[in-house]
């Protein structure tokens, strides 16, 4: 019976042991989220991250500074795309289809905000500009071959604010390079930087105290320090810090992977609901697209007793514009949540073809309109915008009916295309183009109460010089040397309103240096002096 407790016990030990050893043996599994490859690399060559991204954003300051549309703005794009190349080559991405697209249709709008004074198409540069840096890079890290516009814009609202998440990555990608790879660090250049850091706070506050104890003193920092105006330095320390942490940020987030590339199939829903609200639609469509043909491209209704066709012309162009994104929207969603169906084809082929016929109808509007109350950049937006949209459905017509059609990626093309074209178009050369020779070409008495007002003039921007300079020499004005204006001079007025625009020239042009040059304001500068 000893025998027997004495085996049993043996055999305890023995399997206690072999667990024991196994548990030992058995590797530990991660506690925390697995980096991804690319983190990995961005990690371990933070030496070129780093100090390459800090360039990168004074490189920023330096060309962006109190300078928002000047020479240096091109460099700044073509150094960005530059950072980018030499970033993703580090990380082993390579240049993928569409990457020089959007490089080319950067530094054309880039090129585009150095030769105009246009404010508007300035912001809308920057703004197109920006787009374009996060699609290149979306496109580079990720598979973006089936995404179409919602995967594109959810893609880069989740880039551009999950990255705020990676604010301290800077600080603990330093501290993981410092700690495993101590022989890359030289140990006194570590330790200068850190004591001027902690220096620096403290050198200004005895400074301050000292200066405020004696009077001597304080002259002396005073003339040491009477050619460093502070509010710049604060204000270009802001900017490069900022574009450092947003730069390093979002390439961090980009790393990480988490955009989900796969594109779900959503058409799941039932086709009847479409083919119902849509035929509804597409039946107002279609008549108010037959009174369009007869009452505003044949004229052959007769308008009421009273009413002309400028006032005709007047009304609708911003409700026809206002209905054919509806529409867009709406054939859109019908092919992407709802299960394809023959005769949803056909009402969706039916609805685009109407918004081509409206969106011609309110171009005819805005053309008539224009050709009596003149020409503004808010008319030359819509026409422009008209243009987009009929592109954009002869498009979704073709996508209806061929479904591996690149509906996103043709649309961008079109849309990029086309504001190239509007961005060097300087639309207030144009307005002050057609404008004028309106004003030459007809009179007072022709036209009652429509040339009376030449304040919208008097807001154009230093685009306009070339029609405007020679229209106020015409109409009398002194445009060149020192100027003193009289004090009574109306902006409405055909005597005055050129007083108040050559003023705002001239300040426009004084501070017009080799940095900040600008070929609109440039030339502008040479005409009025």
């Amino acid at each position: 019976m000893s025998d027997e407790l004495e085996l049993i016990s043996e055999e305890k030990e023995a399997k206690a042991d072999s667990e024991s050893t196994a548990t030992a043996v058995q590797p530990q599994r991660p506690t925390g989220p697995v980096d991804s490859e690319k983190t990995k690399i961005f990690r371990e060559k933070f030496d070129f991250f780093g100090p390459v991204t800090l360039l990168y954003a004074i490189f920023y300051a330096i060309c962006m500074y109190r300078n928002p549309s000047g020479v240096t703005f091109p460099f700044f794009v073509a150094g960005s795309l530059f950072y980018f190349y030499c970033s993703l080559t580090k990380l082993g991405s390579t240049c993928k289809k569409g990457t020089r697209f959007y490089a080319v249709i950067m530094m054309l709008l880039a090129i585009s905000t150095f030769l105009t004074d246009d404010e508007r198409i300035i912001i809308f540069n920057k703004m197109g500009i920006f787009l374009l840096v996060v699609s290149l890079l979306l496109n580079s890290f990720f598979d973006t071959e089936k995404w179409g516009l919602g995967k594109y814009v959810s893609s880069i609202f989740q880039s551009v604010f999950m990255c705020v998440g990676m604010i301290f990555r800077p600080f603990e990608d330093l501290f993981r390079f410092t700690k495993n790879k101590p022989e890359k660090m030289d140990k006194r250049v570590v330790a200068v930087g850190l004591g001027l850091v902690i220096s620096l706070p403290l050198v200004l506050l005895v400074t301050a105290l000292l200066s405020s104890a004696d009077v001597f003193f304080r002259q002396i920092t005073d003339k040491m320090v009477s050619w460093i105006d502070f509010t710049n330095v604060f204000s270009v320390s802001f900017m490069i810090i900022a574009m450092f942490f947003a730069v390093y940020c979002l390439t961090a987030y980009l790393c990480t992977g988490q955009i989900n590339e796969e594109v779900k199939d959503n058409r799941k829903g039932e086709p009847l609901i479409a083919v119902t609200f849509t035929a509804m639609l597409t039946l107002i469509y279609m008549l108010f697209s037959g009174i369009q043909f007869f009452g505003l491209f044949l004229r052959q209704l007769t308008l009421p007793e009273g009413y002309s066709y400028a006032q005709y012309a007047r009304e609708g162009f911003f409700q026809l514009l206002a209905v054919g994104f509806l529409n867009l929207v709406l054939v859109l969603v019908c092919l992407t949540f709802f299960r394809e169906n023959k005769a949803l084809k056909v009402i969706l082929t039916l609805m685009s073809l109407c918004t081509l016929v409206m969106n011609a109808s309110s171009a005819m509007r805005m053309i008539m309109y224009i050709e009596v109350y003149f020409l503004t950049f808010l008319r030359i937006l819509v026409l422009w915008a008209l243009l987009v949209l009929t592109l954009i459905f002869i498009g979704v017509i073709i996508n209806i009916y061929k479904e591996d059609f690149k509906l996103f990626r043709y649309s961008m093309a079109v849309v990029s295309l086309l504001y190239v074209v509007l961005a060097f178009s300087r639309p207030d050369y144009l307005i002050a183009k057609y404008d004028v020779s309106r004003i030459a070409s007809v009179t007072t008495a022709e036209q009652p109460g429509q040339f009376k007002d030449f304040k919208f003039l008097s807001e154009l921007n230093a685009d306009a010089a070339p029609v405007l300079i020679p229209f106020l020499k015409a109409e009398g004005y002194q445009v060149t040397g020192k100027e003193i204006y009289p004090y009574d001079y109306k902006r409405r007025d055909r005597d005055g309103f050129g007083y108040y625009w050559l003023d705002s020239m001239r300040h426009k042009t004084e501070d017009l240096g080799i940095r900040t040059f600008n070929l609109s304001r440039w030339y502008v500068k040479k005409m009025i002096k």
